[in-house]
């Protein structure tokens, strides 16, 4: 009998989805960083065992939308219950449970199998997680609760197992060792932005797109040309920075990065734009992906 299934990850931000989600594939595939909006997209990672394949599907963190770029990454986590075979909600001992209610009633209403994984344990006592546990099952009775915690690699062995148990039966859908859907193109992008969002603070990381111009693969070396695109000239400026320092900054960590993604060498060049309020802009979210 073989297993085969979309197991879709959702939750609110900073609970550590993407941590997660690189822990199961056992791949960086998903940027980390201690800030909110940090995933945009749904990264799809794939897991094939013997006797089944687990389609893990990381979207970005919910949240009350303010622009139109926020209200296209709630609809990637909204599609995200439609379309699955199991939900994974990933919370944390951090977060209040009343969060986002309204998206939590979706989950209730869903008729696939819900795993909710309450993570950070590390950061509770015994006691205070049995209180959260039974406040979760108030809100989601029909949901199997595992607690872990993805940073140290608590518990996380375990949820494969169960996952597969939850499967419906059916042959895979990508072939054995594809990780991802993803290009490489989406991948050196992300990695760009990582380093962006963990080398700035305030608007900057938020009024960033990456455009991956050209990529040009070779068996030693990969050369990249990319974008990073702004809403604001004074963004520019600050990307920029003194004599183009701080641009070399980013440049110089995210080339070491995907050396190591793509175990080779890179040749990465760097240049900034300016896209006036492309946030907002129905007709550039469409062309960076956001939207169909």
């Amino acid at each position: 009998m073989h297993k085969a299934g979309f197991v879709n990850i959702v939750g609110n931000p900073n609970v550590g989805k993407s941590t997660l989600m690189n822990r199961l594939v056992g791949e960086k595939l998903s940027i980390v960083t201690n800030k909110a909006q940090t995933t945009r997209h749904r990264i799809m990672g794939i897991v094939s065992g013997e006797d089944f394949q687990i389609v893990y599907s990381d979207t970005p963190g919910v949240l009350k939308p303010n622009y139109k770029l926020q209200e296209s990454m709630l609809s990637f986590s909204v599609g995200a219950l439609s379309d699955a075979d199991v939900i994974l909600y990933v919370t944390d001992t951090i977060e209040t449970p009343d969060k986002n209610l309204d998206f939590i009633q979706k989950i209730a209403q869903a008729e696939v199998p819900v795993v909710l994984l309450i993570n950070k344990i590390d950061l509770t006592s015994p006691e205070e997680l049995d209180k959260l546990v039974d406040t979760w099952l108030q809100l989601l009775p029909n949901a199997q609760i595992v607690p872990i915690s993805a940073l140290v690699n608590f518990n996380t062995d375990n949820i494969i197992e169960r996952l597969v148990t939850l499967l419906p039966e059916g042959d895979a859908f990508f072939p054995k060792g594809q990780l991802t859907d993803k290009p490489l193109r989406f991948f050196a992008s992300e990695i760009i932005r990582e380093k962006i969002l963990m080398s700035y603070q305030k608007e900057i990381p938020y009024s960033v797109e990456i455009t991956i111009e050209k990529y040009i693969e070779s068996p030693k070396i990969d050369k990249i040309s990319a974008v990073i695109n702004v809403a604001r000239d004074s963004q520019k400026g600050i990307l920029i920075g003194t004599q183009g320092m701080m641009l070399k900054k980013i440049g110089t960590l995210a080339r070491k990065d995907l050396e190591t993604f793509l175990d080779k060498k890179v040749f990465l060049e760097l240049f900034v734009k300016v896209k006036p309020n492309w946030r907002d802009n129905a007709s550039e979210l469409k062309n960076f992906g956001y939207m169909e």
